[in-house]
């Protein structure tokens, strides 16, 4: 019945009602929290700036540390030089002398001792025991140019990552190599799902949501209400996706379009989830905000 969220200088609330009240919980640190995941009722991680990953067993009651920016960009460096490349080493470099300034942005938890996090400038780490040792995936993305990468899904042994200038990296191995997408656009995408093993569906700055129905090898365009950029999305208990925007307007694909849920606008979403199995509600620059019973039936 709990519900967590994560946001600005290392905030995280717990509502044991469904968002209606909500109670500050103790973190490590106070830097931006991008995201947060939960594999079962007490085990979850949560990542952000600074290179930052926390890590709860107790439902969100207590976080500590299991990787920071500076420890990421020397596990990058030791990983470089035991694969002997000298592109992967050059960037590692740069990694460890910038210091911990670059952003986890997404993150998955297949179960509870293994983490996959992603973010910008191409950063990518797994650990396999929970956090105490990390290794580098930068060699296994395509990604020569470390474009940033925002949003990484999985379907059984089927993984996608989407980012920056249309970035599309699929795996059908589990994650262990990735291969580059054609990619029906140019611009970043914020959110990807995996609606099946071949269908996908991204979208991201302008209103540009895309939909494939063969595993990335062909796309098609969603139409989309406005021109506003797509920055959260969610697949409901009853399988249907919805998709929020920086115009504060919760969207229902249907088909090939989307339709708004409600007519007035939101603040900006950054993020949607289900609480209490059946109410929807989104996080939005001004906190969490339940989306109003009347409007999911206009």
């Amino acid at each position: 019945r709990r519900t967590v969220a994560v946001g600005e200088r290392g905030l995280v609330l717990a509502s044991e009602d469904g968002g209606t009240s909500w109670r500050q919980q103790p973190t490590p640190v106070s830097v931006t929290l991008t995201a947060v995941r939960f594999v079962d009722a007490n085990h979850g991680a949560a990542v952000g700036h600074g290179g930052v990953v926390l890590k709860t067993a107790d439902a969100g009651a207590s976080w500590h540390v299991v990787l920071d920016g500076q420890r990421a960009a020397q596990e990058a460096l030791d990983s470089a030089r035991a694969l002997g490349s000298a592109a992967l080493i050059g960037d590692a470099e740069r990694l460890v002398a910038e210091g911990a300034d670059k952003p986890f942005l997404d993150l998955l938890m297949p179960d509870a001792s293994t983490l996959v996090v992603v973010g910008a400038y191409g950063l990518a780490f797994a650990s396999s025991n929970g956090g105490r040792t990390w290794t580098s995936w930068l060699d296994r993305l395509d990604n020569p140019k470390a474009l940033h990468v925002y949003a990484l899904r999985r379907r059984d042994d089927t993984w996608l990552a989407a980012g920056e200038q249309g970035l599309l990296l699929h795996s059908a191995n589990g994650g262990k190599s990735f291969r580059r997408l054609p990619s029906p656009y140019k611009g970043s995408f914020f959110v990807a799902e995996l609606i099946s093993e071949q269908e996908i569906v991204v979208a991201g700055l302008r209103g540009n949501v895309w939909r494939s129905g063969d595993a990335g090898s062909h796309w098609t365009q969603v139409a989309a209400p406005m021109p506003a950029s797509i920055t959260a999305s969610l697949r409901t208990p009853d399988g249907a996706l919805l998709l929020a925007n920086q115009a504060g307007f919760v969207m229902k694909l249907a088909g090939d379009r989307l339709e708004p849920l409600h007519r007035s606008a939101l603040p900006p979403i950054n993020g949607l989830v289900v609480v209490e199995g059946r109410r929807l509600m989104t996080l939005t620059v001004m906190g969490a905000m339940p989306l109003p019973a009347a409007a999911l039936a206009s």
